[in-house]
């Protein structure tokens, strides 16, 4: 079938003022219906403080309040966060004495914790060190480089409260920005970064003890959170009209209010990012009969700080060959598929029905067992604001990755998601907001058997961390060159170049995505 419509090029210099800019083009064609996804904006790891020692809260030791019946309730958690929609989802915070509000982005894809520490043109606010009495400077500098933009900041400790958080007030390492590059962009709402992965990958290095660490440890909180992030139904750059996004970042454990049906979980495979296993893909119900270590490639991570669903090279290619033959739209420019390019329909007319589903399956904490979490095409065909067009504009909102899988920030929108770090594993429910007029825009389901997959879909090799490999090559290539080099003088840097550990220019940072 071929869809009406003109193909129309349209450069779009900062659509959702994330380190994205998409120079996009606008394919016509006829749409319309508004659906719930919409996406987030990324960032990358921070960067470094010291362990901290506990210390005693004066505060309740229970950190929500407790229903009659004993339960413990997380309703004041319930909405504390907004969504800077295509730029990420933040908290409020209160830092220093006397507090400072910031809003801090939630980023389960890193572990520092790092807010703007001197002007710039594109922060509202900026943390006053030398106001807060409370404020500890450990004199010590970290840069910060990412794939694009970097910062430098100042490490330290200070006290910080969650108005709508635990009934707690605690110490923290805290770094703040001093110098910074294509990090805090124009548009954005939120002043720094709150990292809640695990501490190897805390910058400088993994005595940094990260926030949530330093939460569980000063206090009775739980090791669990769980994360609901309510952007499905509104566009990029929605928010210019007045239109958050909402959703709830639960510190300490799982509201019922915040999902429907059961809890899937599958196991934490290591803790470092939250990495899981996946076993397989379907689009519209086909499965894409690919090995299943090709969808674990390097890694396949919960990331709330990456925007888009990020695939594997040759599982993208499978996916977007999929959805083109259920979709019938192959007439679509490759563009279109690549992410610089939108698709756009004639007012009245719905994209979603051309598009199919696509379910992932995750191994299930009985070995033999798997479930699956699946999200319809408004959640991964997103629409754009309004941009002077003549149609209704959408962008793709899965993307290729040469740094693994990761389940960003569309695809979490369509569940609540818990990370339960005492039982090391990831939970997943279909989310109570995930809803467009009525209709789900995803769902759970499950168990499935796994007998047609292998036993162990990850590679077993131990993780080496990227920046070594790389400088592994450079050295043995200089030595290749070097024929006069003695045999010594060959083999000493090599040696050199993987004893060091994490570095500030970490590939952890500077390879990933955000």
């Amino acid at each position: 079938m071929k869809l009406p419509g003109l193909l129309v090029l349209v450069s779009l210099l900062d659509i959702c003022g994330s380190k994205f800019t998409y120079p996009l083009i606008a394919s016509y064609h006829h749409h319309r219906h508004r659906p719930q996804g919409e996406e987030l904006g990324k960032r990358e790891d921070v960067l470094g403080g010291i362990s901290l020692a506990s210390q005693d809260s004066t505060a309740s030791a229970a950190a929500s309040a407790t229903t009659g019946n004993g339960a413990v309730s997380f309703l004041n958690m319930v909405d504390n966060l907004r969504g800077d929609i295509g730029r990420g989802y933040y908290l409020e915070m209160d830092i220093g004495t006397p507090p400072q509000k910031m809003n801090i982005l939630v980023d389960t894809g890193s572990s520092n914790f790092a807010v703007a520490g001197a002007p710039d043109p594109n922060v509202e606010v900026y943390f006053h060190s030398k106001l807060s009495s409370t404020y500890q400077d450990s004199d010590a500098l970290v840069t910060v480089k990412y794939t694009q933009g970097s910062w430098v900041g100042n490490l330290g400790s200070d006290l910080i409260t969650i108005p709508k958080g635990p009934n707690h007030t605690i110490t923290v390492n805290i770094a703040t920005i001093v110098e910074s590059e294509d990090f805090f962009l124009p548009g954005v709402r939120w002043q720094g970064i709150l990292g809640l992965a695990y501490s190897i990958l805390s910058k400088p290095s993994s005595s940094v003890e990260p926030f949530f660490d330093s939460l569980v440890k000063q206090t009775e909180t739980s090791d669990v959170f769980s994360l609901q992030m309510c952007g499905a139904g509104l566009t990029l750059n929605s928010e210019e009209q007045g239109n958050l996004a909402g959703g709830s970042l639960i510190l300490g454990g799982i509201e019922p209010s915040l999902y429907k049906g059961k809890i899937w979980y599958t196991p934490i495979k290591q803790q470092w990012y939250y990495q899981i296993e996946i076993l397989k893909l379907e689009v519209g119900g086909q499965n894409l009969n690919l090995d299943c270590k090709e969808y674990n490639t390097d890694k396949a991570i919960v990331d709330s700080g990456t925007t888009l669903l990020r695939l594997p090279i040759k599982v993208f290619g499978a996916v977007v060959s999929a959805i083109k033959r259920a979709s019938l739209i192959e007439g679509f420019v490759d563009g279109f598929w690549l992410g610089n390019q939108l698709g756009c329909w004639a007012k009245g007319i719905e994209p979603w029905s051309f598009f199919p589903k696509i379910s992932i399956y995750l191994r299930g904490e009985n070995s033999s067992e798997s479930f699956s979490i699946t999200i319809a095409p408004q959640l991964y065909i997103q629409p754009v604001a309004d941009m002077g067009l003549q149609g209704e504009c959408y962008r793709f909102g899965i993307s290729s990755s040469s740094n693994g899988l990761v389940l960003g920030a569309i695809l979490m929108e369509g569940f609540y998601v818990i990370f339960d770090r005492e039982k090391s594993r990831v939970g997943f429910a279909t989310s109570s907001c995930a809803e467009i007029v009525g209709s789900a825009v995803s769902e759970v389901a499950g168990p499935f058997l796994t007998g047609d997959v292998s036993r162990n879909c990850i590679d077993t090799s131990p993780k080496v961390e990227p920046s070594l490999w790389i400088v592994s090559y450079v050295l043995i290539s200089i030595c290749g060159l070097s024929l006069l080099v003695s045999f010594i003088l060959l083999i000493l840097p090599c040696d050199r170049s993987n004893g060091n550990g994490l570095t500030d220019d970490s590939s952890l940072i500077r390879h990933r995505w955000k």
